[in-house]
């Protein structure tokens, strides 16, 4: 039965040779049932375990969702990763959360702060619960900020800066809204915000940013409990560089660097990791992670530490850290889609 769903689905989405996706991936988001939400949940709880089960991100065809192992090398991948740092190990950063919210939720002010012209306007369905960047198990096991609340970190007292980024999912509408700088203030929420339809490929206007800087959205690209359960990443991931080019290349839609060395990787910049590399001898969530950059790859996202991928702050995985480090920078290569 699950071989015919199989059959059919990929008839029904046969799609051109840069955009192949995985039709048994698509059959089980679609036979899987989303259970009814009517009030926020958190993503670190089972009952988001069961909603991102159903939950169809982007359409089969979508650069997120592309199977990438047959697409040929960049004709510059390895002065590309060269510039990155072949030496230079694969991280995990336990930064990205995010909440989700029923059809129902109420929507409140949010004052942009930042890129004015380059954002979307509230009012947004923000929940009081909406976790900010990290939260919760980096600040548990950090003995210095165990202390802090959720409000603590919304408002930012600690004043530990930072991107801050906040993620809110409407799953049944299938809309997602993401937040950078995000704060909480007596007078409400402020910060950048930006919006993405689920149900549509639709891009960020070109040379527009979005919570990340190259105007991609994040939320499809974290690694999250649950697909580690399932023992599958089956998505693109979201990789940050020190050092970009002042280029994008789709999907992404903005830039954010000076430099102009072709050498650098542009924003969007599909990075997979090589097919002959053998994840055998790492643990099931770790090779779950790898076997997903084999076949889906990862795309530069951001500016900050080199090959660091973004995993869900979620107390429930186990630090994966440094058994990701035995991979290094000369383990990857960069693809372009085929023409």
């Amino acid at each position: 039965m699950r071989r015919l769903a199989a059959l059919l689905l990929t008839a029904a989405f046969a799609l051109p040779a840069a955009a192949q996706a995985d039709p048994a991936r698509l059959a089980r988001i679609r036979a899987a049932k989303m259970p009814a939400i009517t009030t926020p949940v958190p993503f670190d709880t089972p009952e988001a375990d069961a909603i991102l089960a159903a939950l169809e991100v982007f359409p089969p065809d979508n650069p997120w969702n592309q199977l990438v192992e047959a697409w040929p090398l960049h004709p510059d991948s390895k002065a590309i990763i060269a510039s990155i740092g072949v030496t230079k190990p694969l991280r995990a950063n336990p930064d990205m959360g995010f909440i989700l919210v029923p059809p129902t939720q109420a929507k409140v002010p949010f004052k942009v702060t930042q890129y004015t012209e380059e954002a979307d306007h509230g009012p947004f369905p923000i929940p009081d619960g909406v976790p900010i960047e990290g939260w919760p198990a980096f600040y548990q096991r950090d003995p210095k900020r165990a202390k802090l609340t959720l409000d603590d970190v919304q408002r930012d007292r600690a004043n530990l800066g930072g991107d801050r980024h906040a993620i809110v999912v409407d799953p049944v509408n299938r809309v997602l809204y993401e937040f950078f700088e995000t704060k909480k203030t007596d007078a409400g929420w402020q910060g950048y915000s930006c919006r993405f339809d689920l149900k549509s490929n639709k891009l960020r206007p070109d040379g527009w940013t979005s919570a990340d800087a190259a105007g991609l959205p994040i939320f499809p690209s974290v690694v999250r409990f649950d697909e580690l359960q399932r023992g599958r990443v089956e998505h693109a991931l979201r990789v940050t560089v020190t050092r970009s080019r002042k280029a994008y290349v789709f999907p992404a839609t903005h830039f954010a660097s000076r430099l102009t060395d072709k050498a650098l990787p542009r924003m969007g910049e599909r990075l997979r990791l090589r097919q002959d590399f053998d994840t055998a001898g790492f643990t099931p969530p770790v090779r779950a992670v790898l076997d997903g950059l084999k076949r889906y790859g990862m795309l530069v996202a951001d500016n900050g530490l080199d090959w660091c991928l973004s995993v869900t702050p979620d107390p429930r995985i186990a630090p994966i850290h440094d058994e990701l480090r035995k991979v290094k920078g000369g383990d990857f290569e960069v693809v372009t889609a085929p023409r």
